[in-house]
Formats: C-alpha cells, structure tokens, sequence
C-alpha cells in the first residue's frame, strides 16, 4: 500500500502509450482514481473495453497511435502534462518498438513540452545480453534519457493479478493436469501485484525526485519457479507432479512453433527475475508492496474442485461429510 496514496493528479493529462494491455488497466485505473484526465493511445485502442467503464465523463480519451511512425504522437501529446510509455515486445523490430524507437517517443514527449515522463522497461535490461528483448530495453532507456533527461525509468519484475497470463495460466494448467513441466525450476523471481506496480508508476509522476531516476520495483518475496508452481496446487488444495525439466529439454520445446514459452523467454528464465538492490526500489517511492501469499488462497478458490464448498486439504478428495452445498 502507498503512503502517497492522496497524492493527487487531478486535472492532469496523462497519456499512457501500450496501455491496452494487462498492466495498462491497472495503470489507467490507478491514474483515473487519483482525478488524471487520462489518454490512452495504441494500434488498436478498442482493445480497452475493460477500462471504459473506469472513467468519468470526460475523463477518458482512447487515440490510435503507432509509436513506431512518431508523426502520429502528435495529438496524443498535445496539451498533455505527463507521459508514460508502457510499450514492450518479445517479438517484431524489438529496436523500433522498445530500442531507439523509444528514444524517438521521448523526443516527440520533450518537442511536446511534457513536464513528466515515465518509462517502463523490465529487470535484466543489459547493453551486452544475447537476449534481443534484454539488449533493446537497455538501449531504450539510453535513448529515452539522451532525449528526455528528466525521464524515470522503471523496471519492474514479473507482475501478478488476478487476470494475468502468468499465476492465473498456471492455475489453469494446474486445475486439469496431474503431472506439469516446470522450465527452470530454480530460477528465482521477486513477482510484484500490479497495482502495487500502478502506484508506483503514479508516485513518480507526482515526484521531482523520481525524474531521471532508475528503478528496479519488485515483490517483498524470493521465490522459485519450483515453488510458485508447488504454491499454486496448495492453495488450489491438490495433489500434483511436477516435471522439473533439464536444459536440453527445455531449449527443444522452446524451439518450437506454438509453445508457451519462447528461446528467449526461456533465457531469461534461467537468470532470474530480482531486483538489484544497489538501485533505488518500490519503497523509495512510498511503496509497500504485497506478497503473492495474500492473494492465493483467494484466488485459487475458482480453481479447487468443489470451489468454495470444499472443506478439505486432501487433494483432489470429495468434500467432508455433512458438507453443505
């Protein structure tokens, strides 16, 4: 929970780019609670049906935008007072979408007179990874910072909620399937709940000391692919096996069309996904963020297979007697 959750952005126009995705709701949700006028802007912003209903009259403008043509940021930027560029990929011209493609969109924020920019990149941003996802991030925030010195960069961990496509698909895989492969069963990774994220997002944009800052924002807990999967099926109270899979293995799946899980996905997998605790963190920006365990046993509640009316720990077992449905 944030302890600048009064800070307010009332009357602020705040254009979010990318923010159709699963992180964008979270986002507008949060820049629409604190009074933000808010833009959302993306190729294709009839995706954002879930957000439409979040705003006042007149609170919410959706805008087609392609970041890769800055010629059409235009009228996303006018007038506005604040940015943030949420747009990523793990697939197409990584360069122009989150490489100097970004330096380009904070170019066009700076022509604008934007007063304040966020940009989100991602733990393990690395000028010299083999991984394209990793290298372009990296220079992305070079880009942004040489033409937007003033710009806070934000790295956040791997985001968890209840609609992600990470806990949730493991819940799912883990509802129906006696025996799951785990990828990298020792990776370690510091998941952060999305609306911790949101704030955080939203407090740099109400701070001067945040701009030209970088943060690695991540969860309050370490946590194992192994474990994550093994605490998905206790909450979801079954019994499951699980295949903790070697490299050669992992790399033929991963080679092939159609997995849930890329070459480079993989990759970056294996390194982990903490926070660097050498640089600034989600407390410094009045954050205290919440754990996965607070979540789970609620969430997993859709997943168990009497649901709410199992009073038992024993696996995939019938209810206890004299249950009541």
């Amino acid at each position: 929970m944030s302890v600048d959750a009064n800070v307010s952005l009332s009357g602020k126009v705040v254009t979010v780019l990318g923010g159709t995705g699963f992180f964008g709701r979270h986002l507008a949700q949060e820049l629409l609670a604190r009074g933000a006028r808010l833009r959302l802007a993306s190729r294709a912003p009839q995706k954002a049906w879930r957000v439409r209903p979040l705003g006042n009259l007149g609170q919410l403008q959706f805008l087609p935008v392609d970041v890769t043509r800055p010629q059409t940021l235009s009228a996303a930027f006018a007038g506005a007072d604040a940015v943030v560029n949420l747009v990523g990929s793990f697939s197409g011209n990584l360069d122009a979408l989150q490489g100097s493609g970004a330096g380009r969109v904070a170019a066009a924020a700076s022509d604008a007179g934007i007063s304040s920019y966020v940009q989100i990149s991602a733990i393990g941003a690395d000028f010299n990874s083999s991984i394209a996802y990793a290298r372009t991030k990296a220079e992305g925030e070079a880009a942004v910072l040489a033409a937007f010195p003033a710009a806070t960069i934000m790295r956040p961990s791997i985001l968890f909620a209840d609609d992600d496509n990470f806990v949730m698909m493991f819940g799912q895989l883990i509802s129906k399937l006696p025996a799951l492969p785990v990828f990298a069963p020792d990776a370690k990774l510091q998941p952060l709940f999305a609306d911790d994220a949101a704030e955080a997002v939203a407090n740099a944009l109400g701070r001067q000391q945040a701009q030209g800052q970088t943060y690695e924002i991540a969860g309050p807990e370490t946590i194992t692919m192994r474990e994550i999967n093994q605490r998905i099926a206790a909450a979801q109270r079954r019994k499951r096996s699980f295949i903790e899979l070697p490299d050669r293995v992992s790399n033929a799946i991963a080679a092939l069309p159609g997995t849930p899980i890329t070459r480079d996905q993989l990759a970056l997998l294996r390194r982990g996904n903490v926070a660097d605790p050498s640089l600034p963190g989600i407390e410094d920006l009045g954050i205290s963020p919440r754990p996965l365990s607070l979540f789970l046993e609620r969430w997993m509640v859709r997943f168990r297979k009497y649901g709410r009316f199992s009073e038992t720990d024993r696996g995939d077992s019938m209810p206890a007697p004299g249950a009541k449905f």
